[in-house]
C-alpha cells in the first residue's frame, strides 16, 4: 500500500500516509494517466486497451492535443471490471451492456445503498475514540459483505476520507493512531484466520527500509490469502537484505515491498537491485512510491504494481503462473 499494493501504507491517500499508501496525486480522482502507466497498473497490454476502446467501446479516455489517451481513475475502476468479467468468461462482446445493466441500479441507489451509512458511523466512532461502535459498525458491514468488498468499499474510502480531514486537524495524530491500531489488530486476526486456509504459494512482503507504516501491506496480504496465496508478512522497516534470506528460508516464490514515500536513494540504487539478484524470484513493488518511482524500480529489475490491492495480486498471480508454465 501514511505513505497495499501496500503499506495506515494504505493510509492515508491525501496526508501521504497511504499499498499501499498513495500520494495525493497517485490517489487524485481526477489524475489522468497516459497508456502505459495504466497498462503497468493493470496488468493489461496497452494494445488490448485500444482494442476495447476501437472494437467495443468499454472505454472512453481522453486525448491530449497531439492525440495521446488519457485516462481517469473511474476509467481505471472500469477497465478492472472489464478484466474481471473476461477472466470469468465472459465474452468480451458481451461485457460492455453487463456493466451498463450493473451501473443503472447502482446509479439509482447509491445514495441509499450501505456504504455511505457505514463510512459516515465509522468516521463519528473514530472522532468519539468509540472502540466498540468501530466493532460494531466493522463487523455488520463484514456479516454481509465479503472481506475484499469491504475493504475496497469502505476502508479504503475511509481511509482516504480520513485522510482529507486529519489534515491540520487539533487531535488528527491522536484520531489516526487509536484507529491504526483498531485496524492493524482487525487485520491480523483476519489474516491468521486465512492462513489456515491459503495453500498457494508463499510470497515474501514487507515495508522498505524507513517505511513505518504496515496497515497496508496488511490489507495487501488480506487479499493475497483470500485469493489463496500465502503471505510471509515481516512488517514496517524491513532491510532488504533481511527480506532476502526469509524468502530463501521460507522458500516464498515473490518477493512484495511497499513504500509510499519515497526511499533513500541507496534503497534505489543498491538495496533493491542487490534483493533482486539474490533471490533470484520476482520482485514486486507497491505503494505509491512504485507510481512515482516505476523507472527506477524497473532499472532496479523489480516491477511496480501501484496502489490497488487486487491489481497486486492479479499481476502477481499472472507471473507466477508465467514462471510456472515456462519451468
Amino acid at each position: 500500500m501514511y505513505n497495499i499494493f501496500f503499506t495506515v501504507s494504505v493510509m492515508l491517500y491525501n496526508s501521504g500516509h497511504a499499498f499501499l499508501a498513495a500520494s495525493p496525486m497517485a490517489s487524485s480522482a481526477t489524475e489522468q494517466l497516459p497508456i502505459r502507466t495504466v497498462a503497468s497498473l493493470t496488468g493489461v497490454k496497452a494494445v488490448t486497451l485500444r482494442a476495447w476502446e476501437r472494437r467495443y467501446s468499454l472505454i472512453r479516455p481522453d486525448r491530449t492535443p497531439t492525440g495521446h489517451r488519457l485516462y481517469t481513475h473511474d476509467d481505471l475502476q472500469r477497465i478492472r471490471r472489464v478484466q474481471e468479467l473476461v477472466e470469468r468468461g465472459v465474452p468480451v462482446g458481451r461485457v460492455r451492456a453487463l456493466i451498463e445493466a450493473e451501473a443503472a441500479p447502482k446509479r439509482a441507489v447509491r445514495r441509499e445503498g450501505p456504504w455511505s451509512g457505514y463510512l459516515e458511523r465509522m468516521a463519528a466512532a473514530i472522532e468519539r475514540f468509540d472502540e466498540a461502535e468501530l466493532d460494531r459498525v466493522h463487523d455488520e458491514a463484514l456479516s454481509v459483505h465479503p472481506v475484499q468488498r469491504v475493504t475496497t468499499r469502505l476502508l479504503l474510502p475511509l481511509l482516504n476520507q480520513l485522510g482529507e480531514r486529519w489534515n491540520g486537524l487539533p487531535g488528527a495524530i491522536a484520531e489516526e493512531h487509536f484507529f491504526a491500531t483498531y485496524l492493524r489488530s482487525k487485520l491480523g486476526a483476519r489474516l491468521h484466520h486465512f492462513v489456515r486456509y491459503a495453500s498457494g504459494p508463499k510470497l515474501v512482503a514487507a515495508c522498505a527500509p524507513g517505511e513505518l507504516h504496515e496497515i497496508g501491506l496488511m490489507l495487501f496480504a488480506l487479499h493475497a490469502n483470500a485469493a489463496g496465496l500465502r503471505t510471509v508478512l515481516l512488517g514496517a522497516d524491513t532491510p532488504l537484505e533481511d527480506v532476502a534470506v526469509a524468502q530463501r528460508r521460507s522458500g516464498a516464490k515473490a518477493v512484495v515491498i511497499s513504500f509510499s514515500m519515497d526511499p533513500a536513494p541507496e534503497t534505489l540504487q543498491r538495496a533493491l537491485p542487490n534483493l533482486v539478484r539474490r533471490t533470484a524470484v520476482p520482485v514486486f513493488v507497491g505503494g505509491g512510491g512504485a507510481i512515482r518511482l516505476r523507472q527506477a524500480i524497473r532499472s532496479a529489475g523489480a516491477t511496480p504494481i501501484g496502489i490497488e490491492p487486487e491489481d497486486g495480486v492479479r499481476r502477481i498471480q499472472a507471473a507466477l503462473k508465467r514462471g510456472k508454465a515456462g519451468s
